[in-house]
Parts: C-alpha cells; sequence; structure tokens
C-alpha cells in the first residue's frame, strides 16, 4: 500500500513521510487532517477507542477526521441480511457463488463490525465532536469527526 501511495502521489511523494505500521508508530503531529480507510472494521471493538484516541492526540484542535468502513445494525437478523447482500453483490459482480460464499463467512468470523450507534459513540468517547455521517453505501458509512 505505501508503494502504491508513493506512485500514486508521483513527484509530491517527496514531500510526505509514508509510514508503516500502526498509529502509534505515526509522528506526535499536530496534523491539520487525517483519514481512517477500511480499517477499523479490522481492529477489535476492545481497541477502537484507544485507536481513535491516538488519532485524536494527533490531531490539532478542530481538525478532521475521516472514517469509512463496514458498518450496519447488528440485531434481529439484520447481520446475516447484511453478510448476505455482501455476498449477493460479489456474484452479481461476477464472483463465484462459492468463492462469495467463502468470502462472506471470512467477514462474518473475522470482521468486527459494529452498529453505526456504536461506531458513533466510540467516536465520541475517544474525544471527537461533530460526529457527522457523510457516506453510506451498501453495508459500509463513512463519518467526518472534529478533533
Amino acid at each position: 500500500m505505501l508503494a502504491l501511495a508513493a506512485r500514486t502521489m508521483g513527484e509530491d511523494a517527496r514531500r510526505a513521510h509514508l509510514h508503516h505500521g500502526y498509529v502509534d508508530v505515526a509522528p506526535d503531529g499536530p496534523f491539520d487532517a487525517a483519514a481512517c480507510l477500511l480499517t477499523l472494521h479490522f481492529v477489535p471493538p476492545q481497541e477502537r477507542v484507544s485507536t481513535l484516541a491516538a488519532l485524536h492526540r494527533r490531531l490539532r484542535p478542530g481538525a478532521p477526521l475521516v472514517v469509512a468502513h463496514m458498518s450496519f445494525d447488528q440485531h434481529d437478523g439484520t447481520r446475516a441480511r447484511w453478510l448476505q447482500r455482501y455476498a449477493d453483490f460479489a456474484v452479481s459482480s461476477g464472483i463465484a457463488p462459492e468463492q462469495a460464499e467463502h468470502g462472506r463467512a471470512a467477514v462474518a468470523e473475522h470482521v468486527h463490525i459494529l452498529s453505526p450507534a456504536q461506531d458513533e459513540a466510540l467516536l465520541r468517547e475517544a474525544g471527537f465532536s461533530g460526529v457527522e455521517s457523510f457516506y453510506q453505501g451498501l453495508g459500509f458509512r463513512g463519518w467526518r469527526a472534529l478533533a
């Protein structure tokens, strides 16, 4: 991913410092903004507040954070329906049904999906304010929050 980022940035890559690792290896900042894309659903729920708080500590006051990851209701069979939709979308996109089912099962077992309300509460618990949803597509949601 870092090599792809450097290639994508082209000549501007020399103006950036790319860091490999978790948020704790990132410099202290303060930074003007941060993005956490398609990552938080891999972080176990008990570690999310500390991860978000580490991002918050590195941002200047009022700086925006953009997060986007899988997030959908978890009650009354809703989780099972969203996971099936995930597999159905893969099949409609040309993935073999067996492969789509394998992907659905892997997501169900290994991805830590919370409800939108839970995700918003964790952002606030980590110190962010102004939490606002800006994106929803299938089982993915995005928020903007302010440090």
